[in-house]
């Protein structure tokens, strides 16, 4: 089912009247269709729905077997529905339709891709336009949300550094401790110049106890990088992993450490698939920002 519940009406004409509902994800028996209706049967209850508000058994379980698989991955972002948006199970207007999430539902984003529009066939030679696209956790579902529905909630704490920048994606890299409280510091990443890419900058964030606030740690601009980016621990050392093309447009990972306040780029691993540390051979490039307030 689509909505997270959905009326059974007694009969599909003009005057009905409503007999109980289904909930999102409940199996139903379709007895017959017409054209906008489907006679619908799931346990006692035996009624109408409108077809639109079906979803077919194998899409429904392709959905269930996307949801499962964003568990392996780190969600890059938060934020909620900005409309009443159609989730899909592909990226694009034409995917099969997985549910319809109303406005405000949470969201955990994953993933992002930026795709041509189809050109409609009456205008075949109309300016190409693009969509980006977002993969996204909503509860018990998982599908892609065209980009422009899709608005992000950065944390509180970065609230005056995401004023202005197209923040698009933040996690914390490790927790502090300050007079017995737990704070988080954070990577965070924006888009900048380029719709291509989905992120080309970074900034780590660490907490200066002595003030009480966040100070910008690390900042590299110039980056052509792609979700996800990860954050790992070895020997209780974080690291972080970029996803990126070189300059020759190569993938590889560029991989990251922090240690204490400072941000070391450890090197770079060929692919974006490997789990592998760079080479130890490689020499190590340092570079510390002026401790400066966020």
């Amino acid at each position: 089912m689509l909505p997270p519940t959905v009326p059974v009406v007694d009969t599909p004409a003009e005057v009905r009247i409503v007999e109980g509902s289904v909930r999102s994800g409940d199996r139903v028996e379709i007895l017959r269709r017409t054209h906008n209706w489907a006679e619908i049967r799931t346990g006692e209850l035996t009624g109408w729905v409108e077809n639109k508000d079906l979803v077919d058994r194998q899409t429904y379980e392709s959905g269930q077997a996307l949801l499962h698989e964003l568990v392996k991955l780190p969600v890059q972002a938060e934020g909620h529905a900005s409309g009443i948006v159609n989730l899909r199970l592909e990226p694009g207007r034409d995917a099969a339709q997985l549910a319809q999430l109303p406005l405000n539902e949470k969201l955990q984003v994953y993933g992002r891709r930026f795709l041509d529009r189809p050109t409609p066939a009456d205008q075949p030679s109309a300016a190409k336009v693009r969509d980006a696209w977002y993969l996204v956790r909503a509860g018990d579902r998982a599908g892609w949300l065209l980009g422009h529905f899709v608005s992000l909630d950065p944390p509180a704490a970065l609230s005056s550094y995401a004023q202005g920048a197209n923040l698009v994606a933040w996690m914390v890299i490790k927790t502090v401790n300050d007079n017995g409280q737990s704070v988080p510091e954070y990577l965070t990443a924006e888009r900048i110049g380029t719709q291509e890419a989905d992120f080309t900058h970074i900034r780590v964030f660490t907490w200066w106890a002595k003030h009480h606030e966040y100070v910008t740690a690390y900042a590299e601009s110039g980056l052509t990088g792609f979700f996800p980016i990860r954050v790992t621990e070895a020997n209780g050392i974080p690291y972080f992993r970029l996803r990126i093309k070189d300059d020759q447009g190569e993938e590889c990972q560029k991989v990251y450490g922090l240690f204490d306040t400072i941000t070391r780029t450890v090197g770079t691993v060929p692919g974006w698939e490997s789990n592998a540390m760079p080479d130890a051979s490689e020499k190590p490039h340092l570079r510390r920002a002026k401790r400066r307030r966020a």
